[in-house]
């Protein structure tokens, strides 16, 4: 019983992040599960299958509160679905330590400009003049995401959830809306790719369910959470946690002293709870700004 509730409240932690800033549910999950010594690949089937149902009732959500792209999600889901699907078959056979490091560099860098970006660029006028991906662009983007969120695990939101922030004119709240729902054809396209190559025996059902329970309960509440939230506090909430995800992967990858983590978190997190008050700051301000202005 105690393991279940566990569970239950790592996928609830896991799917309120992931709602709300759009990424962690695969990276949440997958490592609670690999600290049990097991096989990355029937790891990342289990995430995969639990995130079918998660994403299903976090896309319902996004959609009710009217935090979706419905062209961008149309021009995402089949590339997205055709990269995890082959990731998912071929994950065996792919040196995915070997890239982590390198789009982990991209994504940090990512991080940083998305920060940077919504607390000194952003603008209402922005809003008024969209300047969003083209098909050509949305394209390779999703093969991308698709193909290394199955061989990591979790990889859609982390790749697709900064990329596109970091596109001028597109809100943070449809951003995270439309990645959150356009990853359940991306998790379906994984599990079927997983079934071809382990079949359903390897599959940890409990897991599943478990992880299945609590990201459902999460998802209305994450996606009520992106409608109230002002925009570019979400951007710089979504920045840090690209900042703080992808350092944790450089740390690793890199081989750096166990003892040096804790000093390089605090940092990081000082500085995302400084730049959180600097936005809360800033918005206090713009409505006296615009009442003067008038």
């Amino acid at each position: 019983m105690k393991k279940l509730l566990v569970f239950v409240i790592i996928g609830f932690i896991a799917q309120l992040i992931d709602g709300s800033l759009g990424m962690a549910y695969g990276v949440t999950s997958t490592t609670l599960l690999l600290t049990f010594g097991i096989a990355p690949a029937v790891v990342s089937a289990s995430v995969h299958l639990a995130e079918v149902a998660t994403t299903a009732a976090s896309g319902a959500s996004h959609l009710k509160f009217g935090n979706v792209d419905r062209e961008m999600v149309m021009k995402l889901i089949i590339p997205g679905s055709i990269g995890a699907f082959v990731g998912a078959c071929f994950l065996s056979n792919l040196p995915g330590d070997l890239i982590k490091p390198y789009v982990s560099l991209f994504l940090l860098a990512l991080g940083f400009y998305i920060i940077y970006r919504f607390l000194f660029l952003h603008s209402s006028q922005e809003q008024k003049q969209p300047q969003k991906l083209s098909k050509s662009q949305l394209i390779p983007l999703g093969l991308l995401a698709g193909f290394l969120d199955a061989t990591g695990g979790g990889g859609w939101g982390p790749i697709a959830t900064p990329v596109l922030l970091a596109k001028k004119g597109i809100e943070a709240r449809k951003v995270v809306g439309t990645v959150d729902t356009s990853e359940f054809a991306v998790a379906v396209s994984a599990t079927l790719g997983f079934f071809i190559s382990l079949g359903w025996e390897d599959v940890n059902w409990f897991w599943v369910g478990t992880l299945m329970l609590g990201g459902l309960f999460a998802a209305p509440i994450a996606a009520w959470l992106v409608k109230i939230m002002p925009s570019h506090l979400l951007g710089v909430l979504v920045g840090g946690l690209i900042i703080f995800t992808n350092v944790r992967t450089l740390l690793h990858a890199w081989g750096i002293a166990e003892n040096w983590y804790t000093p390089i978190y605090a940092i990081i997190v000082f500085g995302w709870a400084a730049a959180v008050w600097w936005a809360i700051r800033n918005h206090r301000k713009a409505p006296l700004s615009n009442d003067l202005a008038s």
